[in-house]
């Protein structure tokens, strides 16, 4: 393979980069969310869909801007690392959204799930909904243009960014075989 300004080269750097950040950023996340709190008291799990958000905002505007915020910005970078890792630069917009987002949510969900064994979390459904549009949002803001970007620096290498070893030569097409008919 050769290096340099292969856009290849670039790819495999951007994966290997992404798989380190996504394995530190899981890292800071489980000891963030999964640390015990000492609190002298517990609220109920809250399986309501947006119920928490609108307590938060019956106590103020600044509580909610910060719980809304804490719950987008907590597993964001997934929404550019998960697709960073994959290292995928042709894909459809839309399937990589699906899948980064559906992935991010299934993080949140382990995350509550392990909650409930930890004393002092509970489960809250806002939270799911939260981290699952931060993971969306950050990789509306970040992929699409980065793979753009990507595919460009492919398209101006020489070599058009195909992995050949050196001593690799094109072989052509693969030749076909006649159809021949089967004797009565």
């Amino acid at each position: 393979m050769r290096h340099g300004s292969d856009g290849s080269a670039v790819i495999i750097r951007l994966r290997a980069a992404g798989g380190l950040l996504l394995v530190a950023h899981l890292l800071l996340v489980a000891s963030l969310t999964l640390r015990p709190l000492d609190v002298p008291w517990v609220t109920a799990p809250n399986f309501e869909p947006l119920a928490g958000i609108e307590a938060d905002l019956a106590l103020g505007p600044a509580r909610a801007a910060r719980r809304i915020c804490e719950g987008l910005l907590l597993l964001a970078p997934l929404g550019v690392l998960l697709p960073m890792a994959g290292g995928r630069l042709y894909v459809s917009p839309v399937a990589s959204l699906a899948r980064t987002a559906l992935a991010g949510t299934l993080f949140s969900l382990g995350i509550e799930l392990l909650q409930t064994g930890v004393p002092g979390r509970v489960v809250d459904v806002d939270s799911l909904l939260l981290n699952t549009a931060g993971v969306a949002l950050a990789h509306l803001a970040v992929v699409p243009m980065g793979r753009a970007r990507l595919r460009r620096r492919e398209e101006r290498s020489p070599g058009g960014g195909a992995v050949r070893r050196r001593d690799e030569v094109p072989q052509g097409s693969t030749p076909t075989i006649p159809r021949v008919g089967i004797a009565p």
